[in-house]
């Protein structure tokens, strides 16, 4: 399937890789005809699909099981007025319905909005109205159900809501409809066929100020996958691959859909309710996974485990993503498995813009290098290419000449939104890095996240990375919080490991952790002990969360 789209797919080294990696761009590529349905057609007995649950169900769809039911699913949404153009959200969590609804809608030209069961009546009241949304279809969860009920009063444009699994009043159910339809479907033609630069997907995606933007890809970008998929998760054809992921948001996208159907890998969801690290390193073990990909957090949690209690030793790439993983957390990895966690960076934005690749040995706590795809380079204050050593914005560059297939076209409905962020043939992703000798990339932090400390500039991922290393640390959070004398400090906010509790006496022993293991300048004046960290849905820590409850204490 890859030599396809690929007129090489073996490469002797990264520099190979870097200079010679192409795309080979089909006319009208969908991924549901031609991947979905090309699988079914070349090897249908392949597995697509193996899922279960914490309740001991599982099911195994191979890939002409996908074809056949996302035939039926798009004949039934045909009969509820879904065509090309219909906007639909689905809040399904991890259940396989997913995948099947995917298929369907992307091979009828509609557009997905997946969504996570957080959403409030208040989050999806202004995305029906934002993106005309059509269709919602959830699982049969009763703080989902509640709040799509909520919202259709101040969504007119909502005209069908769908469960995936169980039955309500007032409800139609995905599965009854299909099973009163043909699974035989014909590719569309004329006006109903998609092209290349159609919108396929919308994520809805938050900043620092204002309501969520929505990120646009069109039907290209499962194409941008394959490097995420194949080289840098190194998934293998009909091989179990497992990346945690919740199906709203975009990580589902870099790691159990797009780029592993692509390249013909099984994969692998464990619909768990709640992380419970045991459980998952027990399904790890049961499943004999090949390829596997989670945050950073799972990591830290797991390794608070037994972890020597599994026989881990059918997986043969480890690899993880949205939060740069702390050296020590590799170290130890690697004590157990015999690998190095390969870690990959990008944003909903894009696919993989920098990973670990297999050509090179994985420095604990580098990002890696830059994807082939994308012109990525590191931009100083003076708007130059930043020296060896030099902090820089990460840029993707020129975007007037080729624009990378994979990357964002845009912000739905909102020209001036896209003409900012990409206007200038530039797109700056305001996170801030930089690059050693060796070519390899270090995360400092989000522009906003770099403290400024009597006159020293600070990233929180070196102090948080020489904090973790101590035992009493699960993870934490370094951010600065306001000072009179000094206008801003280093602030740690710690999860503790099991075992150990909050005290003055620990709080220096970990200040001095900090000096002798960082720069002393860097050591956090201020430790604030919790349960837990506050999180974006996608995984992410919200250090300005934190930072604005300090700014609002220190002002009280």
């Amino acid at each position: 399937m890859l030599e396809k789209f690929l007129p090489r797919t073996e490469f002797d080294s990264y520099e190979d890789f870097k200079a010679n990696y192409k795309v080979t761009i089909p006319e009208n590529f969908n991924f549901g005809w031609d991947i979905v349905d090309g699988w079914a057609k070349e090897k249908p007995e392949n597995r697509a699909l193996v899922w279960c649950d914490d309740n001991g169900e599982e099911r195994v769809f191979t890939f002409a099981d996908m074809s056949r039911l996302s035939n039926k699913a798009a004949n039934y949404f045909k009969t509820l007025g879904i065509h090309k153009g219909s906007v639909v959200m689905m809040i399904l969590r991890r259940r396989y319905e997913y995948w099947i609804c995917a298929s369907a809608l992307i091979k009828l030209g509609a557009i997905i909005i997946p969504g996570t069961l957080q959403l409030t009546t208040h989050d999806l009241v202004y995305r029906a109205n934002a993106a005309s949304i059509e269709m919602f279809i959830a699982l049969d969860d009763d703080f989902v159900v509640t709040q799509i009920q909520n919202t259709l009063p101040e969504a007119p444009t909502v005209k069908n809501i769908m469960l995936a699994n169980g039955h309500r009043e007032g409800w139609l159910n995905l599965h009854d409809g299909m099973d009163a339809q043909s699974d035989v479907l014909e590719r569309p033609t004329g006006d109903e066929a998609t092209h290349n630069h159609d919108i396929m997907q919308i994520y809805f995606t938050s900043g620092t100020t204002g309501m969520p933007k929505m990120v646009t890809h069109n039907y290209l970008h499962p194409l941008g996958h394959i490097v995420t998929a194949k080289y840098w998760q190194c998934v293998q054809e009909n091989k179990l691959h497992m990346s945690v992921s919740d199906s709203g948001w975009a990580k589902f996208g870099w790691g159990k859909i797009y780029g592993q159907w692509i390249a013909g890998a099984t994969v692998f969801c464990y619909d768990m309710k709640k992380f419970i690290p045991t459980n998952l390193l027990q399904k790890i073990q049961d499943y004999k996974l090949t390829t596997f990909c989670a945050p950073p957090t799972m990591y830290r949690f797991m390794l608070q485990e037994d972890v020597a209690a599994y026989d881990l030793s059918s997986v043969q790439r480890w690899c993880t993503a949205g939060e740069p993983l702390n050296p020590e957390v590799v170290r130890k990895w690697k004590e157990f498995t015999g690998y190095t966690i390969a870690e990959g960076f990008g944003q909903t934005e894009g696919t993989v813009l920098a990973a670990n690749f297999p050509w090179f040995e994985p420095k604990a706590g580098s990002m890696g290098k830059p994807s082939p795809i994308y012109d990525l380079q590191l931009i100083n204050s003076e708007g130059n290419i930043a020296e060896d050593g030099e902090e820089g914005e990460i840029t993707i560059c020129n975007l007037d000449k080729e624009y990378p297939v994979g990357l964002f076209v845009g912000y739905y409905k909102s020209k001036e939104l896209t003409d900012e962020a990409i206007g200038s043939g530039k797109y700056n992703l305001k996170d801030v890095a930089w690059r050693d000798p060796d070519g390899y990339l270090w995360f400092v932090g989000r522009h906003d996240d770099v403290i400024k400390c009597s006159g020293y500039r600070i990233g929180p991922f070196e102090v948080e990375s020489a904090l973790i290393t101590h035992p009493a640390v699960v993870e934490c959070a370094i951010t600065a919080a306001p000072d009179p004398i000094r206008g801003q400090v280093v602030k740690a906010t710690v999860v503790l490991a099991k075992g150990y509790t909050p005290s003055d006496e620990l709080t220096k022993e970990l200040q001095n952790h900090v000096k002798t293991n960082t720069a002393p300048y860097k050591y956090p004046r201020i430790i604030e002990y919790v349960d837990e960290l506050p999180k974006t849905l996608g995984g992410k820590i919200k250090r300005a969360q934190i930072r604005k409850a300090d700014a609002e204490s220190a002002g009280k």
